[in-house]
């Protein structure tokens, strides 16, 4: 009988321990660069990253869009986005888009473009997308291109990588049979690291080669107490961060903010984005910590599929610095301790 005891004791420990390894956190204060901020999303997180960068050009100077259009594509109206957005039909006017943009910093609803000046842009879609067409991400293309010839921008970089064969997903580095699919959870086995490529192009080419796998911690944190001003943003009660390990150490890192797509949160997917897609890997080479935030599905307002709002569930102001949405992501980022001069 004492062996039995023993052994429960044990499984009870090895339990507490999982538990406490899963627990929710409050978000650590971090060394963090300003120089070395991005964000990055798939689809539905494509859109919001570029909201997030022209909203927030002096916080977030780099981009990397996944299967996304043009910034302000769906002008606040569902339809739009279901049709121009997302099937091309009609295509997205970038050229007017850019107006929008340029109108919204100028009255102070956005902040400066000119704060792009050095920023870099990576475009990545599949020429197989059956559900964001290709011309659509293209639109976005043309959207950043016609933005560097502004005055005062021709050092943006902007790459434009939409040959590649790949379906509706973030691509990864081992090969499967789901690359042209678009199925849960969205990460296509196409034998080209996307995550890598992403980091390549936001923050130059990396040290050494990552790791198999990520050597730093993931948390779990509370978002509900980054509520701004205590407005609901529509967000899951729990959110994820990787630390790498040399950030957890006291180093100076920088971050990237990563935003899942449809159906790709956790509720839907569990772990699979913040674990497998491939950025923790590269967070532990270049010493940048990754924020994941995490949608939550509703009728009440409509999104079934937990995206992030790039239509206007969450109000006509959703792709402004007034965005409920935005400011959370800014609030984050603060907690984390980024420094922000506004």
């Amino acid at each position: 009988m004492r062996w039995i005891n023993t052994l429960c004791m044990g499984l009870l420990l090895i339990s507490a321990a999982s538990s406490a390894d899963d627990a929710v956190q409050p978000l650590p204060h971090l060394k963090l660069d300003p120089a070395r901020v991005a964000v990055a999303g798939l689809s539905s997180g494509a859109y919001m990253a570029t909201q997030m960068q022209i909203a927030y050009p002096d916080i977030f100077p780099n981009a990397a869009l996944v299967a996304g259009g043009p910034y302000g594509c769906a002008e606040n109206k569902l339809q739009v986005a279901l049709s121009t957005c997302m099937k091309g039909e009609p295509a997205p006017d970038a050229a007017a888009l850019l107006n929008v943009a340029k109108q919204r910093a100028s009255s102070g609803e956005n902040g400066s473009l000119k704060d792009l000046a050095h920023g870099r842009v990576y475009l990545l879609h599949g020429s197989a997308d059956t559900v964001v067409a290709p011309v659509v991400a293209e639109a976005a293309a043309h959207f950043y291109q016609a933005l560097r010839s502004e005055p005062g921008l021709s050092d943006l970089q902007v790459t434009d990588d939409g040959q590649r064969a790949f379906g509706h997903n973030l691509p990864l580095a081992a090969h499967g049979d789901d690359c042209g699919k678009s199925v849960s959870p969205y990460l296509g086995h196409c034998g080209f690291d996307a995550a890598g490529a992403i980091f390549a192009q936001l923050f130059g080419p990396p040290a050494h080669a990552a790791a198999a796998d990520a050597q730093g911690e993931l948390r779990r944190f509370d978002q509900d107490a980054l509520r701004q001003g205590g407005k609901d943003a529509l967000l899951a009660s729990t959110g994820y961060l990787y630390v790498p390990p040399d950030c957890a150490a006291g180093k100076r890192c920088g971050l990237m903010v990563a935003f899942h797509g449809c159906k790709q949160n956790a509720d839907a997917v569990g772990q699979a984005f913040v674990k497998d897609a491939g950025f923790n890997r590269w967070a532990d080479v270049y010493d940048v910590a990754i924020l994941y935030p995490q949608t939550r599905a509703s009728f009440a307002p409509l999104n079934p599929q937990a995206c992030w709002d790039w239509w206007g569930y969450s109000g006509s102001n959703y792709d402004t610095r007034q965005g409920v949405q935005p400011a959370w992501v800014v609030g984050a980022v603060k907690a984390l301790g980024l420094p922000i001069r506004h």
